[in-house]
């Protein structure tokens, strides 16, 4: 493995790693393609914008979020490849060199 995929998915497993970005993701899943509003996620997470935005700005430089803007609103979606791909990577192993029952 490249040490570039690897870093890539540490930072994003870093970005993961906060119990309020994690709920933000869960939240934000959910939703579907279209994502979810800013102040949707607000709602769900009760967070101050300003602290919100920290957290929305992590999990989008980590590319596990998409997002858009229409007229005033922003909008998060997950970026599913990106997602789908970190978790290929955790499991890409388990049954390589004879791998331990149960993990197959």
């Amino acid at each position: 493995m490249s040490s570039t995929k690897l870093e890539r998915h540490a930072e994003q497993l870093s970005a993961l790693g906060h119990p309020i970005r994690l709920k933000i993701l869960r939240f934000v899943v959910t939703a579907g393609p279209e994502g979810s509003a800013a102040g949707e996620i607000q709602s769900h997470v009760d967070l101050p914008a300003s602290t919100l935005s920290h957290h929305l700005k992590r999990l989008v430089d980590a590319s596990v979020l998409v997002t858009r803007s229409e007229g005033t609103f922003h909008y998060y979606a997950a970026n599913y490849p990106t997602l789908q791909a970190l978790t290929d990577y955790l499991w890409e192993d388990c049954c390589k060199n004879g791998g331990k029952p149960g993990c197959c």
